[in-house]
Formats: structure tokens, sequence, C-alpha cells
């Protein structure tokens, strides 16, 4: 009914406007008769004062045109959504992928964020999936920079690309034969687990073979972004590359809508 209201008003409207009265005329009586059942089914449960009444008269005229207007925006924008994939999780690797790489940073106004980031994530969290961050830090374990250093700086990336469902962070440095740091698959398991979700329903998107190497141990998919500390021969070996974070996440959507992590 909003639909047809408003539809005979534009009629109206457009018909006037172009000289053509014979349709006008029809047109806004149509418009103003259902605007009227519409004004009455409101006002008649009371209390009926002036002020309400004029009220209803004024808004019942707007309504409907509102309405239609909300509602095609809706349909427009859940055409456009895509497939929902709740219960799935992408998981970043945190510098020269969410962030510019400062090495061993542990200051939080040095943190800028690659082009596009915000919009990327903000992408996932529309279709219901799950933002993780899988990050080997070894300048704690070298001394450079402290737990709360690294903390502070992932608050930051909090801040500046929106909430990040979790944080896996690994302290130690490449001697250390710790099973979560990257390419061992540590972190990204214990991501999968902490958000809920199987290491097969992730995708890991990183800079490095590392991250590649980690999310394959781990049962996951992964995607290369390559920056200019890529080796070429990580690139080859790749299961996926794409050329920029908005084209990773729009690869990590497809395999999670299809599902195809494996």
């Amino acid at each position: 009914r909003h639909l047809l209201t408003t539809a005979c008003g534009a009629l109206a409207a457009a018909a006037y406007g172009a000289g053509a009265r014979r349709v006008a005329l029809p047109a806004f009586a149509a418009w103003a008769g259902l605007t009227a059942e519409f004004a009455a089914a409101r006002v008649l449960p009371g209390p009926r004062t002036p002020g309400e009444v004029a009220r209803m008269l004024v808004t019942s005229a707007a309504i409907p045109p509102a309405a239609t207007w909300h509602r095609l925006r809706g349909l427009l924008a859940h055409a456009r959504a895509g497939a929902w994939c709740g219960n799935r999780a992408v998981l970043f690797d945190r510098d020269d992928t969410l962030v510019r790489d400062v090495p061993y940073n542990g200051d939080p106004a040095r943190v800028e964020p690659v082009p596009g980031a915000r919009r990327a994530l903000d992408r996932l969290r529309r279709r219901g999936v799950r933002i993780g961050v899988v990050s080997n830090q070894s300048g704690v374990a070298r001394g450079l920079v402290t737990r709360a250093d690294v903390r502070r700086v992932n608050d930051r990336v909090d801040e500046l690309l929106g909430p990040i469902d979790v944080w896996e962070v690994c302290p130690h440095g490449p001697d250390d034969r710790c099973p979560c740091r990257k390419p061992r698959p540590g972190l990204v398991v214990r991501a999968a687990r902490r958000l809920e979700v199987a290491p097969s329903a992730c995708v890991v998107i990183g800079d490095v073979g590392a991250d590649m190497r980690a999310a394959e141990a781990a049962g996951a998919r992964g995607v290369l972004v390559p920056t200019g500390r890529t080796r070429p021969e990580e690139v080859a070996d790749a299961p996926e590359v794409a050329p920029d974070l908005r084209a990773a996440v729009t690869r990590a959507l497809e395999l999670l809508a299809e599902g195809r992590p494996r």
C-alpha cells in the first residue's frame, strides 16, 4: 500500500508538471484517497486532539514515500551483499598486511594502516565473517619490545581498523622452536579455536611464505599479498596470490562462500 500510494503521488506530480491533467487528476485522487485511509486508521484510536490529528495527517503523507525508499534501499543492499559466511573466519598477518611494517614497533603512534584496510575488514564484518590476527613478534624475545608494547600497538590497530575478534601473537624468536611461530600452525589453530571455527573454515591472508605455510599446516587456505619483502619463490609457491588487500578479501570471501577452505 505504501508503494501504491507513493506511485500515485509520483505519477500525479509528474503528469501535472508535464501538463497532462487528465492523468494527474485521477492519480492525485487515488493518492489522496489512500493517504486519507491511512491517516484515518491512525487517527481513529484516539485521542483525536487537534494537535494529534494534524500530526497524523502530515506524517501519513510522509510515511509512504519514506517507507518505500527505505525498503528499496534495503533490497538493493541485500542484493549486493553476497552470501552470508557465518561460522567462517579470515586470519590476517599484522605487519605489511594490515598495517605498514615498522620493524619491532612498540609505539602506537607509528601504526599506519595499509590503504583500504578498514574498508576490507568492514566488508568481512558485514558478511558475518570472524576476524583474527596471527602475528610473529620476535622483538619480544630479542628484548627490543615488551609484551605490553605489543598489546598497545595492537590496541591502536583495533582503534583504527575496528575491533579484531581474536589476537594471537607469538613472542618467540626463530631459534626457540616454538610450535606457534609461523610457519608452524600453532597461531592459526589457536585463533580458530578461540573463534569456535575449524581451521578448515579459515582463510589466512599474509605477505610472506611463512603465512602460507602456517595456513597449509593448520588445514586452512592461504592468500598471499606480495610486498617488497616477499621473495619471488614465495609468490610462485603460494596457493593464491592477490595484488592488494581488497582483492585478497574478495578471494577469501569467494573461498568461504564456496565452502572450499579445506
